[in-house]
This record gives C-alpha cells, sequence and structure tokens, in this order.
C-alpha cells in the first residue's frame, strides 16, 4: 500500500488526482491573496507610467539639498555635465551663426479616435504628445520662452494640453526656469476648409452634412448629386479605399476645398504675428496633417509625404541683417531636408476672393 503523501512521485508516475494538498502554483497564489487582504488599504492606481510616479514621489518628498539635480547625481561624470551639453540639443559656438528670431514647431496632433467626428485623442495619441513636451523639456535653456498655439479642433486641443504637460514634468525633472504662454486657439493654424451650403467648414466636420446627404441621393437617386457631393465622395473614397486623400487635396484642382496655397498663406500670417508678438520665443503649434504638408511642399519645392501623428516641420526665423531689402530669411526642415527661403510678406502676395452666394477663401 502506498504512502498518500508520496502522490507516486518517487516512483516518477503522476501525482495522484485524489490528493489533498494544493498544487504548489495555486498555494502560492492563496499565499499572496491572504497578505494583500492583511495589508493596509492600497494607494489608487494611477494611469501614468512607472517612471513619472517614482519622479514625482521623489518630487514630493524633497530635495536632499539645494544643489540642482544634475550636481546631486551619483555619478561623478553626470556630475561633470555643464548646462549646454545637458540640454539635449546641438547648437553652433556663439558668434559663428545667424541668431534666431523664432525656433518654430508645426506639430500635427496625435493619434485622434476617428475622423469622421471632431474626436479626441486615444490614450496613445494623448502619451505621444506628452512625450513629445518631455523632449523638448530636455532641449530647451534656462530663461527661454515658449508659446503654445493649436487649432480649434479638439485633437489638435488635446495635442497641445498634453505637450505642454509633458514640457512641465520634464522641466521638473531637469530643474529648468523658463517662461511658458499656455495653449490658445490660433484661428490661422485650422485644418484646411470645406465650402457647404452651411458655409465654410473643417473637412473633417463637413463629412457629417456629406453623410447625410448622400445617404438620401443613393436611396431616392432622384437628381443627380450636386458638386460639393460630388468632391467630398471622392476625397472620402480615397481614404477609405486605403489611398492619400491629402495627396488627392494636394494635386487634383477641387472647387470647393481650400487650396492648398491659401493655407500656406494662413500659416505664413500666423506665424508672423507670433514672431512679431513673441519675439525670440519658441513657438509649439498643433495643427493638422493636410496643411502642414501643403507648407512644406511649398517651401521644399517637393512632396516628402504625409507626416506621422506628432511628427513636425520645423522653421527657424533668423534674426534681420543690417540689408533688410530683401525681406526676412528662415529656414524650413522637415525629414532630413533642410531649405532656406524668405519668409513671404503677406500684404504683398496676391488676393483671390470667391464672390458666389457661399462665401470664399479671401
Amino acid at each position: 500500500m502506498s504512502d498518500p503523501s508520496n502522490n507516486g512521485t518517487d516512483n516518477g508516475q503522476a501525482p495522484d488526482a485524489g490528493r489533498h494538498s494544493a498544487p504548489l502554483y495555486l498555494a502560492k497564489y492563496r499565499e499572496s491573496q491572504n497578505r494583500a487582504a492583511a495589508a493596509p488599504a492600497a494607494a489608487p492606481v494611477s494611469d501614468e507610467p512607472l517612471y513619472l510616479q517614482r519622479f514625482r514621489e521623489q518630487g514630493d518628498a524633497g530635495p536632499q539639498s539645494d544643489l540642482p539635480l544634475w550636481q546631486r547625481a551619483p555619478l561623478a561624470t553626470q556630475q561633470a555635465l555643464t548646462e549646454d551639453n545637458r540640454n539635449k540639443e546641438i547648437s553652433p559656438p556663439p558668434g559663428s551663426a545667424r541668431a534666431l528670431r523664432n525656433d518654430v514647431y508645426l506639430i500635427r496632433h496625435g493619434e485622434t479616435q476617428g475622423y469622421s467626428t471632431d474626436s479626441g485623442l486615444t490614450p496613445q495619441g494623448a502619451w505621444q504628445a506628452h512625450g513629445w513636451g518631455q523632449t523638448m523639456a530636455r532641449r530647451i535653456k534656462d530663461g527661454e520662452t515658449v508659446v503654445f498655439r493649436h487649432a480649434a479642433t479638439n485633437r489638435a486641443t488635446e495635442t497641445a494640453q498634453q505637450i505642454h504637460r509633458g514640457l512641465l514634468d520634464g522641466l521638473a525633472q531637469y530643474e529648468k526656469n523658463i517662461t511658458i504662454h499656455e495653449p490658445a486657439v490660433a484661428n490661422e493654424f485650422r485644418n484646411f476648409q470645406f465650402v457647404s451650403p452651411d458655409g465654410l467648414k473643417d473637412v473633417t466636420a463637413a463629412f457629417r452634412e456629406y453623410s447625410s446627404i448622400l445617404e438620401g441621393f443613393e436611396r431616392s437617386a432622384a437628381r443627380d448629386r450636386p458638386k460639393w457631393v460630388v468632391e467630398m465622395d471622392r476625397f472620402w473614397r480615397t481614404q477609405q479605399g486605403g489611398g492619400d486623400p491629402i495627396q488627392h487635396w494636394l494635386t487634383i484642382p477641387l472647387m470647393h476645398f481650400e487650396p492648398p496655397s491659401m493655407t500656406v498663406r494662413r500659416f505664413w500670417a500666423g506665424i508672423n504675428r507670433l514672431s512679431d508678438e513673441f519675439p525670440g520665443a519658441r513657438l509649439a503649434i498643433a495643427t493638422h496633417s493636410g496643411c502642414i504638408r501643403a507648407f512644406a511642399v511649398n517651401a521644399l519645392g517637393y512632396d516628402p509625404g504625409e507626416p506621422y501623428n506628432i511628427e513636425h516641420v520645423r522653421v527657424k526665423l533668423l534674426a534681420d541683417r543690417d540689408d533688410t531689402v530683401n525681406g526676412r530669411d528662415a529656414t524650413v526642415a522637415y525629414r532630413n531636408r533642410v531649405e532656406e527661403i524668405k519668409v513671404p510678406s503677406i500684404d504683398q502676395l496676391p488676393t483671390w476672393q470667391v464672390n458666389d452666394q457661399w462665401g470664399g477663401f479671401g
């Protein structure tokens, strides 16, 4: 007769199915559950990543001394870092290059929940924007000014807010002191517009009107669809078919869509206005991919492709030379291509106006 405590394991046989002791994994699970029940109530679970939780806990505990964070680091190599190479941004020696009037970032919004409505960001999109703000905090220097502006859509608004939050977290971590102008709407950086019978609308806002009217035409087939429905239908069917609707807008003349040249014009108008209002500041502008792409095409002379979520086009407005006859200089950088251009003077550009009953873009 076998020993019941043996469970058949001495002779290599499978354990007895009728044993009274729990398997090891179940015993450990019960042990951990008992410990959890006996422990005091746990703190509420945070949705922030672990590194941010630890960083905030260190901040709540108070600094160990009045020394800056990089001098309190345990490694001698970190303690030896200077202010310049702590900023993580390569910059030329003083006097070797022209000074910047403004450093402008045209940033595409983070991942959104959808384009058929004015949706906000997904959790992934929020963390994309938050991480962009932390990256900016590593590059910025003490004493600088950062201005946040954005288009009026929910996805652009939330992107600017999350970048702003990430910047604040990064500044606290790297102990830098800068001036921040909080996010606000700048209408010049709105998405490209569409002229419907109800007037000018964001191209995604016009989708709802188009969808409801198109359904009526498809059911009744009473008459031909109006031209604006035909153009909107072509645009959205390109999107639904896996194509590139922005390329469609950039390359095909459309009668009811705001022309790409007009979006570039108002983007430059907004950049010039903010530059005059905040000379010397970094301008972080959350906007939309189609307009950013049109802006890059105009500056570079070719189409570099659609910007990814949180990807940006960087514009450096250079300080005026002694001779300002030719206007202000700037560089536009996108995907490893940099082009030096002249900043357009908006009041010297030709104006365009649609004179029908639906208004226009001029």
